[in-house]
């Protein structure tokens, strides 16, 4: 196996295919029973950001296109991109679009106040550029920033819903990046579909309806109560027409000026004393607003097999992750498996157990900690790390391994539960977007500014910064830091061309949700949706998961008496991607939530 930090060497009118336009703005307005469904013996860092809105026995259909195809977490953003591309624009232009869309009708998963990751691939060229737009902590963040006065690190809950939990909005300055890079349409145009959605308004999805009724702390925040429930205190029902002309002003004054009008000026003071007015107050200050900046990395790429492998380098652990476990399981009987088997799920979750473990230990901020990226994709490594897997029985908690160039022993880990989305845009000549963005747990920090809601990713650190032992922990607080995530934004190749794009939120199990979705298309010969469609499942080296209701539920008593500790658990992933097939490019949306894929 071969690996690159590096740019990745790769070489009339409009059909929605298999479902009207007004079907597909439907989607957004199904009704659907809100399940909860973490157990109460589940770790907070097994928590799911978001509850669960759909079930995952509801179906979506693979969609096909000739020119380009759009896969996103909301049928308005779809709409906006598929537009956007109808009028010459490219698959940057569509994206951005699509998540500026996403900010509004999605607001518990991203937005302006957050940040996220994004991959291009530009057809014709070799490279795979990977754009982090990560937040970052304050300038005046410490690492002993959560700990009480005892020295006890306080609560994920209490923290999570505070003004320390914000940390410096990413989205836009990467967005903008992206644009210069493969923009074709004017900036000013691609926001036009947010804004006049904001400004006309659209209908409360079921989704939005029950994660705003479930949210206590949201009805606590003061000016997000007054947007998200009527003068009653009741959430606004499914269908009814949400306006947010606040957030439209925003979106103009940001057309019309670029991402500064965002990071200097009154929408900075706006954030900045919004954040020092909480309860418990923030230290984000306008200066860092001013200095933030998006980064342009190299694309990590690995070749494996017949396929080429690009996503995210740290600080998102979601590349590495998703890679080991590929790696760790082409050496494992995996491929001539039955899906849904026992075995099946014992082997992925085993190969789970050692990347998280790897990622628990090894992976931070490049800028703050030397990662050992290279050694841990190391193709002698991985089988050795492989080898640790037996056939019959669970090693329980996995230790992280020794990759090649360590240069010091591991440190502590820590806790992670993002509230994601993840889009797509691709064309049929091999240009694409991979892009997942997040404001952390649902809703974010809650605090509710000119018509968007700030981040809490500051919480993505570790509340405590030291491990039992006294030692650092390598993902604590430091001033200018971006926390880790698992976001994994990715795109695979063969032979030189784009085969698949593909992405998913959901905390840390994003990481088991595309690595299934990978062996479900390259090794058992699914399509896209049926892969997608696939029950969750694997481990985040603590107990094996399995997706509830699901008939995954039938290995449960053949995968405790190989010494798994089984738990059933509601899974919301939100995978969305696109293949190139003979047939043309084919879209998929997961069931679970409300996204939806056209194309043209």
């Amino acid at each position: 196996m071969r690996v690159m930090i590096a740019s990745g060497n790769t070489g009339g009118m409009r059909v929605w295919m298999r479902a009207s336009m007004a079907r597909i703005l439907a989607a957004a307005c199904m009704t659907s029973m809100l399940t909860t469904g973490v157990m109460a013996a589940a770790s907070s860092v097994d928590v799911n950001p978001e509850s669960a809105t759909r079930t995952a026995a509801a179906t979506s259909t693979l969609v096909y296109g000739q020119e380009y195809m759009v896969s996103t977490a909301n049928p308005h953003a779809t709409r906006a991109a598929a537009d956007t591309m109808d009028q010459g624009g490219s698959v940057v232009d569509a994206a951005i679009a699509a998540q500026l869309v996403l900010g509004l009708v999605e607001p518990q998963s991203s937005g302006i106040g957050g940040g996220g990751f994004a991959l291009f691939h530009k057809a014709g060229d070799s490279r795979v550029l990977a754009y982090d737009g990560r937040e970052t902590a304050p300038a005046a963040a410490t690492p002993d920033r959560f700990l009480k006065e005892e020295g006890r690190p306080m609560s994920f809950q209490d923290a999570v819903d505070s003004g320390l939990a914000v940390g410096t909005p990413g989205l836009l300055r990467m967005l903008e990046a992206l644009h210069r890079d493969g923009g074709i349409l004017p900036w000013s145009v691609l926001f036009e579909p947010a804004i006049q959605l904001a400004t006309e308004g659209f209908a409360v999805s079921p989704r939005l309806h029950a994660l705003v009724s479930e949210s206590q702390a949201l009805r606590a925040s003061p000016l997000a109560a007054e947007y998200f429930y009527d003068a009653e205190g009741r959430p606004w029902p499914v269908g009814h027409v949400l306006r947010n002309l606040e957030y439209a002003r925003v979106l103009r004054r940001v057309a019309d000026h670029g991402a500064d009008a965002f990071y200097q000026g009154s929408i900075a003071r706006d954030m900045v004393e919004a954040v020092s007015r909480h309860a418990v107050p923030g230290d984000l200050a306008e200066k860092d607003l001013a200095n933030y900046r998006a980064i342009r990395r190299d694309a990590l790429c690995v070749d494996l097999e017949d396929h080429r492998f690009c996503g995210m380098p740290p600080p998102s652990s979601g590349g590495v992750a998703v890679m080991q476990m590929m790696g760790i399981l082409s050496h494992t009987p995996i491929a001539t498996l039955r899906p849904g088997s026992a075995e099946a799920v014992h082997y992925f979750s085993e190969a789970g157990r050692l990347a998280f473990a790897d990622r628990d230990a090894y992976v931070a901020d490049p800028a703050f900690a030397r990662v050992p990226v290279y050694g841990l994709l190391d193709a002698d490594y991985l089988a050795s790390r492989a080898a640790l897997i037996r056939a019959d029985r669970s090693m329980g908690q996995a230790e992280p391994g020794v990759p090649p160039g360590l240069e010091a022993l591991p440190e502590g880990s820590d806790q992670e539960r993002p509230a994601t989305t993840h889009l797509v845009v691709a064309d049929r000549r091999g240009n694409a977007v991979s892009m997942t963005t997040s404001i952390e747990a649902a809703f974010g920090s809650k605090i509710f500014v000119n018509g968007f809601l700030l981040n809490n990713q500051m919480t993505d650190f570790s509340l405590n910064p030291t491990d039992g032992s006294g030692r650092g922990v390598i993902n604590r607080v430091e001033a200018g830091k971006r926390p880790r995530s698992s976001m994994a934004p990715m795109l695979v190749f063969k032979d030189g061309q784009p085969l698949m794009a593909l992405g998913s939120p959901g905390g840390s199990a994003i990481i088991n949700y595309v690595a299934k979705t990978l062996v479900a298309t390259l090794l058992w010969d699914m399509d896209l949706q049926s892969a997608i469609d696939l029950p969750n499942m694997g481990s985040r080296n603590r107990a094996t998961e399995l997706e509830r209701g699901t008939r995954l539920e039938q290995a449960a008593t053949t995968l405790k008496a190989m010494g798994h500790e089984v738990r059933l658990m509601d899974f919301p992933s939100g995978l969305h991607g696109v293949v190139w097939t003979s047939r043309g490019l084919a879209g998929a949306a997961d069931s679970r939530r409300e996204g939806v894929a056209a194309g043209r």
